[in-house]
């Protein structure tokens, strides 16, 4: 369904338009962020009337949607090694994605499994991108766990997900923070959570660079060689893990700092961030919210799932800064 479409995605809106709505953001690891920003917001009596989520932005907003979010945060926290975040990627790499997403399939069934979207208590909608023809998608009924998994099929990483004869990928190609999705549903008041890194710069144009010094290159892959593939791709507790790809593993995942060789999913992922960035932007100046939470997450990777704790607290942190612009705010809209 497009996403100009309105009467398509939901032809019994209610009379009475939706007052509060939050814009989750995707940035994949980095989303961990979102669960200690909805927790503060509870906390404070914020509670919304529409949320929009886009990719992992569609994990955090559902599970909150369905009071699942305490077994959210217990699965994040628990991933509290590279070696656990491994051990959820089924490898398929024959198929259109890396990672199968099974075993991430069936951990989410566990407390989520059964539930539908236009069931949730709070008007919930997920922000997906169309392959064929980049359509944005907002997918507003179905089982919620197969419309998350279409919000955050990362193109290259987790294979598209196949909705009503569309093939689906993730919607931060299109709606990186989706606070049109928001304003479409009636918000009068919207809170955005953005999870574009702060080290991602907004300058566009370097003149020239310096001559390449092919000597001191050479000397410094010699050392990395010398190291050894445990330092050089920061894998080393994964030594023993028992499984035949820990190779492929290591190479395709590791070194997302720029201290070594990227694998393909490290590089696809750093670009997908530059692109991210330049969209939510952009997306952001033509329809801003009124509120922006901003977690600090730039030395949290993409990949770096491990990092829950410090990204929850980056997320509570963040909105313990914006509370009183939110109940200015609201008080200025006589949001009850």
């Amino acid at each position: 369904m497009p996403a100009s479409d309105l009467t398509q995605i939901d032809e019994t809106l209610p009379s009475g338009m939706p007052s509060i709505g939050l814009a989750l953001g995707g940035g994949a690891a980095r989303g961990w962020a979102h669960i200690g920003v909805l927790e503060v917001l509870a906390e404070n009596g914020i509670v919304p009337d529409v949320i929009a989520g886009t990719s992992i932005g569609a994990v955090a907003g559902g599970a909150f949607s369905a009071d699942k979010l305490p077994e959210l945060k217990d699965f994040a926290l628990s991933l509290n090694s590279a070696r656990r975040v491994i051990s959820l990627a089924d490898l398929t790499p024959l198929s259109s994605g890396l990672v199968g997403g099974k075993k991430l399939e069936s951990r989410l069934k566990n407390h989520l499994g059964g539930l539908r979207i236009e069931n949730l208590p709070i008007r919930t909608v997920f922000i997906a991108s169309e392959l064929a023809t980049g359509h944005e998608i907002w997918l507003r009924r179905g089982d919620m766990i197969e419309m998350m998994r279409a919000s955050y099929a990362l193109p290259g990483v987790f294979k598209p997900v196949p909705i009503n004869g569309r093939a689906l990928v993730d919607g931060a190609l299109v709606n990186p923070v989706p606070v049109s999705v928001c304003r479409a549903y009636g918000a009068r008041l919207v809170i955005a959570i953005n999870l574009s890194p702060e080290t991602m710069p907004h300058g566009g144009v370097v003149p020239d660079l310096p001559d390449f010094d092919e000597q001191l290159a050479l000397a410094e892959d010699e050392e990395t060689d010398a190291n050894g593939p445990e330092q050089r791709f920061g894998w080393r507790d994964l030594t023993g893990l028992a499984n035949p790809f820990r190779t492929v593993l290591r190479s395709q995942f590791g070194a997302s700092d720029g201290s070594g060789p990227r694998g393909i999913p490290a590089v696809m992922m750093q670009s997908f961030t530059i692109i991210q960035d330049r969209m939510t932007r952009s997306r952001l100046a033509g329809d801003p919210p009124d509120v922006t939470i901003d977690p600090y997450v730039g030395g949290i990777g993409m990949f770096d799932f491990y990092k829950a704790e410090q990204a929850i607290a980056a997320g509570r942190e963040a909105a313990s800064r914006k509370l009183d612009d939110i109940a200015h705010l609201s008080e200025r809209l006589k949001i009850s």
